[in-house]
């Protein structure tokens, strides 16, 4: 996998290719938005859209706590999409995720999706919080906006950028986005779409390409 060290507020952190971040000062891996359930509440909602999303992000987050030995996963808002994503296919799927990591603390900040799709079953072991979350030098938190007690780290946007090539090629990548006071992680989940956001200039942007990440600003 090709991640990215950086620094951010002072501390060296890791930009995965699974599109999460890790604190290696903390052990900590943080992911945003990963929308379990999506594609069952659509299918809920009588949208023909294909299955197994849940499962593919799952395990492409067994993959970044293997590959990073992380020791508390939080995640910045926006765990299910919906009440009817809660499908009982995809509570199977994602209880029988938690058994095999059951040792693994795991803290959400509580998103808009959150609010309308109620907390996770407890038997998932899973603590929810309301934002802001401390965690220095950081703040999470699930709406991007600058606040003083830290840099805040949100999610909520599922930020991207296109890049654009010499023969009109055009590319619309997810991105880890950082101004001067608030950091955008990517969205998670595989079922979300992004939008581009406006870069400043001064702002860091590392986009996802793959089994890469690279910096484009």
């Amino acid at each position: 996998m090709g991640d990215v060290e950086t620094e951010l507020a002072g501390e060296r952190v890791v930009l995965l290719a699974e599109r999460a971040l890790y604190r290696q000062a903390t052990g900590a891996l943080l992911v945003a938005d990963p929308h379990w359930g999506k594609a069952a509440a659509f299918r809920a909602a009588g949208l023909p859209v294909p299955g197994g999303t849940t499962t593919e992000g799952l395990q492409r987050l067994t993959r970044a706590l293997e590959r990073t030995g992380t020791r508390r996963l939080v995640i910045l808002g926006d765990l299910f999409h919906a009440r009817t994503g809660k499908s009982p296919q995809t509570l199977a799927v994602v209880r029988d995720w938690r058994d095999r990591h059951a040792a693994l603390p795991i803290t959400l900040i509580r998103g808009n999706h959150d609010r309308h799709a109620g907390d996770p079953p407890p038997e998932l072991g899973i603590e929810c919080c309301d934002p802001p979350c401390a965690d220095a030098p950081f703040l999470y938190t699930h709406h991007p906006a600058p606040m003083d007690a830290g840099y805040v780290l949100a999610g909520h946007v599922h930020p991207s950028v296109t890049l654009r090539g010499v023969g009109r090629q055009r590319e619309r990548l997810p991105c880890f986005h950082f101004g001067p006071r608030v950091g955008l992680l990517p969205a998670f989940g595989d079922f979300t779409g992004t939008a581009d956001v406006a870069v400043l200039p001064g702002d860091r942007v590392f986009v996802v390409a793959g089994e890469r990440v690279l910096q484009v600003s």
